[in-house]
């Protein structure tokens, strides 16, 4: 073999090196972080570990998902003037429990509404009935039911079923729990309830497909009340089997890695021709 081509040979092998090196440094990282669109992941947790508290260390362990908000459609006035722009989603489960961990930023705690002009700040979590079907995000409907679960900073923590706007009736007896903590201009709020639940209309955990999720934030001092909230879009839980494919990002990334691959490869064979 001549000089040259042992030299052409080195310089072919170092490409397709460095085009591998290159396709796992971009694909990598996002395979390994890739997550359904729209999926809040449920880590398993001890029940010892405390994760009804919210400054547990349970929750160092658990992923978190940033969850865009946005102003609800309403007829309420000044409906679009929302000030929360997007919370802080953490979900475990103990063998008995589903715990939800959310937080989100606020200037100031808004527990008193002693007032006729003062709002408390609030949290509201929305889980259809039928866990097999998407209801309508406002409140459900006739025909697909949605539970609420009602958090409000002046300590009131409520269970609602509701059927459509306007429909929203009080479970006798909520079976949600909730602990909140208000530390350096940021809310954080623990809610859980049991897996099981024999009543009926309310929503079932020990399931084997996806659960539907969305959320809903009031911000007192800006005067939110009612139909003036920041809304989400329908997010999930995964207790169905497999995942539901990856995220644009993954996909974007995916792409990126292959198109680096391509570029190596024509660039080895324009090597091999010279």
């Amino acid at each position: 073999m001549s000089k040259r081509g042992g030299t052409r040979t080195a310089a072919t092998a170092a490409t397709i090196i460095v085009c591998f090196v290159l396709l796992a440094a971009s694909v990598g990282p996002a395979m390994v972080s890739a997550r359904p669109a729209n999926q809040i992941p449920v880590e398993s947790v001890s029940a010892d570990a405390q994760p009804q508290d919210p400054t547990s260390e349970a929750w160092d362990t658990v992923p978190a998902v940033g969850v865009p908000m946005a102003s609800a459609p309403s007829s309420v006035p000044n409906a679009s003037e929302t000030s929360v722009e997007s919370i802080r989603v953490q979900s475990a489960r103990t063998e008995k429990r589903l715990y939800l961990r959310l937080s989100w930023a606020d200037g100031t705690a808004d527990r008193n509404v002693s007032g006729p002009r003062r709002f408390a700040d609030a949290l509201a979590v929305q889980v259809p009935v039928n866990t097999s079907a998407r209801p309508p995000i406002s409140m459900g409907s006739d025909r697909n039911l949605v539970n609420v679960w009602y958090w409000s900073a002046d300590g009131k923590t409520e269970e609602l079923l509701a059927g459509g706007p306007g429909t929203t009736t009080k479970f006798e007896e909520s079976a949600v729990e909730t602990e909140t903590t208000y530390d350096d201009g940021r809310w954080t709020v623990v809610m859980s309830r049991e897996l099981e639940s024999s009543a009926e209309n309310r929503t079932p955990f020990a399931v084997e497909n996806n659960v539907d999720v969305a959320f809903a934030v009031w911000n007192g001092s800006e005067m939110e009340r009612s139909g003036r909230k920041s809304v989400s879009e329908w997010y999930h839980f995964p207790f169905g089997p497999g995942p539901q494919g990856p995220p644009y990002e993954s996909i974007l990334w995916t792409i990126a890695g292959l198109a680096i691959v391509g570029v190596a490869l024509v660039t080895v064979k324009a090597v091999q021709k010279n």
